[in-house]
């Protein structure tokens, strides 16, 4: 759960949706959700160093998949909101409603209904992950909000937003570190499953406080902004995280938030080593570009 007592527990609706999907494919209605796309093959992860830069210069598809192994995408897992688009110079979410004919939408339809809104926006639960591993390092992407879908879920409220992962094990083993529809700066923990706030602050604000229904988003909409992360273990295997922000994307980074994680809390031990990076964001429709790994 968010530290709120809300938020989408992923790795749950990821299994539903495998299960779903394999039943949805036995009657002939989708091509195999949680396998690979009928007309691409997997393929193995692509050896990387850094710097590291991923400029979504070659168009595509890259399609959800229920495992890594699966996945079309030597550097990407789509592991959910149904595929990440290549378009221009350009990577993004499916955008607007998926047509009627969609696999995704008759998918998520079936499997979470109320969260992508009938199917029709799979993107609301968008998880997009790195298929290299990195222990100590930066992370950036430039990201534009075009549309927010003001679904009736009760997982979208103020914790909801565009979040950098940072040693991702599993669904239930990470940090995040981001931005949310609140104008919140977050960074938090995800262990075993439970969500634990290490910190956070006021990043964006307007005239007007953030209200679920009639302010649903302080995030600057339809602007390029730059979000990075930056992770690293310390001498006395503490793990400090920071929240970097490009407000009016010129280059001109502002520190917005810095933490330690030590093995004081109730959250345990940080999580060290190596782990997967990548981005979630969440009942938006959201463009990228310029994402960027630098090794510490």
């Amino acid at each position: 759960m968010d530290s709120s007592g809300k938020g989408v527990d992923m790795w749950a609706k990821r299994r539903t949706i495998w299960w779903v999907g394999m039943g949805l494919s036995l009657w002939g209605l989708v091509g195999g959700v949680g396998g690979r796309s009928s007309n691409a093959e997997a393929v193995a992860a692509a050896v990387v160093s850094a710097p590291y830069l991923y400029d979504f210069q070659t168009d595509g598809v890259v399609e959800e998949t229920g495992t890594m192994q699966e996945s079309t995408s030597p550097y990407w897992w789509v592991n959910s909101g149904g595929r990440l688009i290549i378009k221009n110079g350009l990577g993004m979410t499916m955008q607007g409603d998926a047509p009627a004919t969609d696999k995704w939408r008759a998918l998520y339809a079936l499997s979470s209904p109320v969260d992508t809104d009938a199917g029709t926006h799979p993107q609301n639960l968008f998880r997009l992950v790195t298929r290299s591993q990195w222990e100590n390092f930066s992370q950036a992407i430039a990201f534009c909000v075009q549309k927010l879908n003001v679904s009736t879920s009760s997982e979208r409220s103020g914790w909801s937003g565009v979040l950098l992962f940072n040693r991702y094990l599993d669904a239930k083993n990470l940090y995040y570190v981001g931005l949310r529809h609140d104008g919140t700066g977050i960074i938090k923990k995800k262990r075993f499953g439970i969500y634990y706030t290490l910190a956070q602050k006021l990043v964006f604000s307007a005239d007007t406080i953030y209200q679920r229904d009639t302010n649903p988003n302080l995030l600057p909409g339809k602007r390029w902004l730059g979000l990075k992360s930056v992770i690293r273990t310390n001498a006395d295997q503490s793990v400090t995280l920071q929240l970097w922000v490009d407000r009016q994307f010129t280059g001109t980074w502002e520190l917005a938030l810095e933490t330690i994680d030590t093995n004081g809390g109730p959250d345990g031990a940080p999580i060290l080593g190596s782990g997967y990076a990548g981005l979630r964001t969440d009942f938006a429709d959201v463009q990228f570009d310029n994402y960027r790994i630098d090794r510490l």
